[in-house]
């Protein structure tokens, strides 16, 4: 397969994922991978692609481990013929498989796709029911408290900065931002 388009990501992701929470997320992720390769001057429609479909085998196979989610989507990528950059970034994703992120591109997405909920969840909680009005500060406070959005692993959120090299309220912040453009097809415009 030549570069994947946007199209073509988007029929993989809806051939296997139902879920409009977990398309949600997807989008999310798109929006903060396209931002982040404007940010570092790289390939914003392969970062975006990536974004887009680094979730996409979880529904169907949601079990974490060797033959689960991320393994099996990665294998399914390969049979596609999708190019390795992506299908290696994807596999970094879950730290359980131990495939190292050696990318830009794969370290974002790691830094991203975490935090990319706890993002959504903190604006859902907003009288606003909106991301226009976040702010870092508010996230932060929402971390500390860890019975919130207990299924967002901080631990990986904060691997994911250091490996990107950012800090937590600059990457905070610029997630945000790279949300809006998208928030009313991720549900957060309140």
């Amino acid at each position: 397969m030549t570069r994947p388009t946007r199209e073509e990501a988007w029929a993989l992701l809806t051939k296997h994922t139902q879920s409009e929470s977990l398309l949600k997320h997807a989008l999310a992720v798109e929006a903060a991978m396209r931002a982040y390769a404007r940010h570092f001057k790289e390939d914003e429609e392969l970062w975006g692609v990536t974004g887009l479909i680094h979730d996409f085998d979880y529904e169907e196979h949601p079990d974490l481990g060797p033959n689960g989610h991320v393994s099996a989507g990665c294998a399914m990528l390969r049979e596609e013929g999708w190019p390795e950059e992506i299908v290696e970034a994807v596999g970094g994703h879950a730290t359980y498989l131990g495939i190292p992120r050696t990318s830009l591109m794969a370290k974002t997405l790691f830094a991203v796709d975490e935090l990319t909920g706890l993002i959504a969840a903190c604006a859902l909680v907003r009288p606003s029911k909106s991301i226009m009005d976040l702010k870092a500060r508010s996230v932060r406070k929402k971390w500390k408290d860890k019975a919130f959005a207990r299924g967002v692993n901080r631990e990986d959120i904060e691997l994911g900065m250091s490996e990107l090299g950012v800090e937590m309220n600059e990457h905070i912040t610029f997630v945000i931002e790279a949300l809006k453009p998208v928030a009313e097809d991720l549900g957060l415009a309140g």
